[in-house]
């Protein structure tokens, strides 16, 4: 591929997440719009640590008394 290609799918890429991240700060995601944003974190590898104090821990903390466990 050449480098012109590999800067329009960067460009593409920034400009992915840049809208996702609009519509989620917004306060105006729909359900589907978060399943866009998680699909894209989890095609892109990006993962997160349960770790005391983090984000994902309070999310977790909140569920865990729920009729289901977050796995």
């Amino acid at each position: 591929m050449s480098a012109e290609f590999d800067k329009l799918i960067e460009e593409l890429n920034d400009e992915t997440v840049r809208a996702i991240l609009a519509k989620v700060r917004s306060g105006e995601a729909t359900a589907s719009d978060l399943n866009v944003a998680r699909q894209f974190l989890k095609d892109n590898y990006v993962q997160t640590v349960n770790t005391p104090g983090s984000r994902i821990a309070e999310l977790y903390e909140e569920f865990e008394d729920d009729e289901f466990m977050l796995m």
